[in-house]
């Protein structure tokens, strides 16, 4: 059974109480070829597809050849625009294109699982009860984080509701630490950190999320 401690958020001198995670988020066997997946669809996502370049009949000038075909002892040449000639044009250079990749929303629900049952045996998910930020305060969240014993690079997961710009704020200003909806979260955030630290509210969330039931993956 995956467990984790528990931190009170206005106790910083409580103990923190040891529980047990929901199995079927923090507890599934981990798929390596699912992961890897996720991620490659991920990053192929983020992708622009805006890079251009051009071709030796879309550079400007060279519409007369450059000097007589023979007699010049020099070798026989049609464009000064040529991919050989300088500034000419780019063989085979990249086009706008689209990289787009699909995952199906099942194996995009089962790879976040197996990202978080890996975090979870290498004891590396804290939980808090809240985040109660009532104002933006980088001090504050830094506090914490020490407090919590947590590494440089850490993501912090709170459920929708509880996605507030006092919150998110707090954390936005320090290298290395992330704030995401559990909403919204993907395989690929989580691995992306070393440690992830959810709120009470946040692991139901993912429960409702991750669940058989019809949800927005």
């Amino acid at each position: 059974m995956p467990k984790a401690k528990l931190f009170r958020f206005d106790d910083a001198q409580a103990e923190p109480v040891e529980v047990e995670l929901p199995p079927e988020i923090f507890g599934v066997e981990v798929s390596l070829d699912l992961l890897w997946r996720a991620v490659r669809t991920h990053l192929a996502n983020r992708r622009q597809g805006t890079a251009s370049t051009k071709d030796r009949g879309e550079v400007s000038g060279g519409g007369r050849k450059p000097w007589p075909q023979k007699h010049t002892g020099r070798a026989r040449h049609g464009s000064i625009r040529s991919p050989l000639w300088r500034h000419g044009g780019v063989t085979f250079g990249p086009k706008p294109r689209d990289w787009d990749l699909d995952l199906p929303k099942k194996m995009r629900r089962k790879a976040l699982k197996c990202a978080l049952s890996a975090r979870a045996k290498e004891g590396q998910v804290w939980l808090i009860d809240r985040l109660g930020f009532q104002k933006p305060r980088t001090k504050e969240a830094l506090a914490l984080l020490s407090r919590l014993g947590l590494p440089e690079k850490t993501l912090v997961v709170v459920a929708p509701e509880e996605y507030q710009v006092p919150v998110y704020k707090s954390f936005s200003n320090i290298p290395g630490v992330e704030c995401h909806r559990a909403d919204l979260l993907t395989a690929y955030e989580v691995l992306a950190h070393e440690a992830v630290l959810l709120t009470e509210r946040a692991v139901e969330a993912l429960a409702r999320r991750l669940s058989h039931a019809p949800a927005v993956a």
